[in-house]
Formats: structure tokens, C-alpha cells, sequence
């Protein structure tokens, strides 16, 4: 025989589902109807709006729907502290190169220079590669303000880059590794960590053409 709900406490019903063919209740859905009582149905329903965001009902824990439902009340959260390979380049930290280890390959160095803004790859003419970057900027005195903010910026990686001041208003870095005579993986972390140096107050002023 089919319920009357009553005026101030309404059944909870499930959502037909999309398919033309209907499925039968679970036997943990009608347990849950029969064991809840009106006022923990309407909690669920017109509470804070949240809706299986909050911790069972005491009628809830007293069905047991736990042990009947998919999954289990007990489960087991942990939250992963990420690997190396999945933090940034510049959130990583240099480590000590071997003068036996082999320079990072050309097809891998390329991968990476994706994930550095500005910089380019180049070659000696002997395959031995180079980080290379470029700034042009206002005046002289932004070039040495420049300069500082990388060896601020590397200060505490050991791995330093090359620096030259081409030009009163011209910086270039230089980023290898003399010790395998190549590109490691401490040139990118490096090269990412001068990435998040602030140089948009030094960069040249763009003329504006009436």
C-alpha cells in the first residue's frame, strides 16, 4: 500500500534515472527509507544544503547502511605529499653532479625548455648545449638592479649562472653545467628560479605612436 508523506515531512525519493529502462530500488535504499525517521529525512533534504557533506544521523549508524552501501565508513584517508617530478622546476632543489655523469641528452633538454619562459638552447658546435637568456632593459642602473635580483634569486641553489652586461642596457645569463660539459637538470631549476624574478619595472618603455 502506497504512503501518504505527510505535510511537514516528505519522503525522500531518488532521481529516476535517464535510461528507458527503470531499475528496481537497492535493498539499502529501502532499509534506509524504513529505518530513518521523518525528521532525519527532512534534515537531509532542507538542511544547510549540503547534502552528503556531513556526518551520519544516530538513525543512520543504527541501520548499519554502511555495510550495505558501496564502500565501506571506515575508509582509510591519507594525503600524498607530491614526488619530486611532480613539483615545479623552481620549487625543486639542486643536487651534487658527478663529473661522471653524462650531460642531459638533446631531446630531453628540449622537453624541458618548455617549462622555462625566455630561455633558448645553444650549441657550441661540439654538441655541448647552453641555457641562454636575454633581457633588454631600461638604463645601466637596471641591469646592475637585475644582476642582484638573480644572485638573490640563486643564492641558495650553489648553482650559479654566467652573467654578462653586453650592453649599458643589455643582460645575458648563461646557465651549464662545467662539470659534465653540459646541460643537467640543476640548469632548468636554476632557470626556473630566475623566471620568478620581477623585471617588469626594469624592462625598457615601450614609445607609444600617436
Amino acid at each position: 500500500m502506497a504512503t501518504t508523506p505527510t505535510a511537514n515531512f516528505p519522503l525522500l525519493r531518488l532521481p529516476r534515472p535517464h535510461s528507458r529502462f527503470s531499475l528496481p530500488p537497492s535493498p539499502s535504499t529501502t532499509l534506509l527509507r524504513r529505518k530513518l525517521r521523518p525528521a532525519t529525512i527532512r534534515a537531509a533534504v532542507v538542511g544547510d544544503g549540503d547534502f552528503g557533506a556531513r556526518d551520519p544521523f544516530p538513525a543512520e549508524i543504527e541501520s548499519n547502511f554502511g555495510d550495505k552501501v558501496i564502500g565501506f565508513s571506515n575508509t582509510e584517508h591519507k594525503i600524498l605529499i607530491p614526488n619530486v617530478r611532480a613539483l615545479a622546476l623552481s620549487q625543486q632543489q639542486c643536487v651534487p653532479i658527478s663529473s661522471l655523469q653524462a650531460p642531459m641528452p638533446e631531446d630531453e633538454a628540449q622537453k624541458l625548455l618548455k617549462k622555462v619562459v625566455g630561455w633558448r638552447l645553444v650549441d657550441n658546435g661540439r654538441g655541448q648545449f647552453k641555457l641562454r637568456c636575454l633581457w633588454k632593459l631600461r638604463d645601466f642602473k637596471c641591469c646592475v638592479e637585475l644582476i642582484n635580483r638573480i644572485s638573490n634569486a640563486v643564492d641558495d641553489a650553489n648553482h650559479f649562472p654566467d652573467i654578462h652586461l653586453d650592453q649599458p642596457n643589455q643582460v645575458t645569463a648563461e646557465l651549464w653545467t662545467s662539470a659534465i660539459g653540459g646541460l643537467s637538470m640543476n640548469d632548468f631549476i636554476v632557470a626556473a628560479k630566475i623566471d620568478e624574478i620581477k623585471t617588469i619595472d626594469l624592462a625598457a618603455r615601450k614609445r607609444a605612436w600617436a
